[in-house]
């Protein structure tokens, strides 16, 4: 009977102990071949720049080339269905952004569930948008420009790069926090909004800090505030909107996903890896010159920021009847 019990033990014991072997097997042979990461915007806009920036050196750590791989179309959607119906091993990635939490309401009808369908790995980095105005408008304050356009309602046209985009719902968070009634004029990218902000055809827009900086030092546009609840690196003089609307904060954020399914032990091999980078003083400082600040914690962690963000700008896309077919 001793012996017996013993036997059980040693067999209870191994079984115990073969799953976090299998885990370990699985993460020390991961990556066999090539990753992709898949961008779901165009090559040399910021999402593209972040993505081939965590690209590099996941490629330097994990012996294997992290191939960015660019496929734009409908606010990113076409690459995280091709994400979503990928092999769940590892070496097919996906650059998570703002978006993805902004689609899930924007967006009636998708042919997936984010929250469901892409494992988090990890965030890696966040980036204000700055409240902009044209130099020729008064406000030199938030406050100064709230009173502005309460004085004047229905009269500021607000730029944004898109219906739908972090730009356009920075926008419409402040509207609805301030109880501002402005007219949001929709372009077709960043560029020409900033064009017709600078030329004073539209009045003020919450542009992406990587468009709008070198603007902003040459006295085109006038800086008012970041959208992150805390002040910018980049921007170290510039106020936060919250300082003046306690509650706001809007940014965008960039980290990387996999399909549901794929195995723990490759998922917190990455999240290791991309945490170990935030902690790179070289790494950190490139971030910084993107008007970046570090993302970092674990893969519960970020699904924690996107669900909370998927939850926050449902209530905006409502309030704003944004919608995308």
């Amino acid at each position: 009977m001793l012996l017996a019990r013993r036997n059980f033990m040693r067999l209870a014991g191994a079984t115990a102990l073969a799953p976090a072997f299998s885990r370990l097997a699985g993460a020390q042979d991961y990556p066999t071949r090539p990753v992709r990461l898949i961008v779901g915007f165009p090559p040399g806009g910021g999402t593209d720049v972040a993505a081939r920036l965590v690209g590099q050196w996941l490629s330097e750590r994990i012996g294997q080339p992290v191939v960015i791989e660019n496929r734009p179309g409908a606010g990113s959607n076409i690459a995280t269905e091709a994400v979503v119906h990928a092999a769940a091993d590892g070496h097919t990635l996906l650059l998570v952004s703002t978006a993805h939490a902004i689609n899930a309401t924007l967006y009636e009808k998708l042919n997936y569930n984010f929250l469901r369908d892409i494992a988090p790995i990890a965030g890696f980095m966040r980036v204000p948008n700055v409240m902009e105005i044209n130099p020729a408008l008064a406000a030199k304050s938030v406050p100064e420009f709230i009173a502005h356009a309460r004085a004047n309602p229905g009269n500021i046209n607000m730029a944004s790069g898109g219906n739908g985009t972090s730009q356009h719902l920075s926008g419409e968070l402040f509207k609805m926090m301030t109880d501002l009634n402005m007219i949001h004029v929709p372009y077709r990218g960043s560029a020409p909004a900033l064009t017709d902000l600078i030329g004073g055809r539209v009045q003020v827009m919450f542009g992406e800090m990587s468009s709008s900086i070198e603007f902003i030092k040459a006295d085109k546009l006038r800086a008012l505030a970041v959208t992150t609840a805390t002040r910018s690196e980049a921007l170290p003089d510039l106020p936060s909107v919250s300082d003046f609307v306690p509650g706001y904060e809007a940014s965008a954020w960039y980290g990387v996903g996999a399909p549901k399914n794929t195995p723990i032990a490759i998922v917190e091999k990455l999240s290791k890896e991309i945490n170990v980078a935030l902690a790179d003083p070289k790494m950190r400082a490139r971030l910084t010159a993107l008007g970046g600040t570090v993302l970092d914690g674990s893969p519960a962690e970020f699904g924690t920021l996107i669900s909370d963000e998927t939850q926050k700008w449902a209530k905006v896309v409502k309030f704003s009847g944004a919608k995308v077919e």
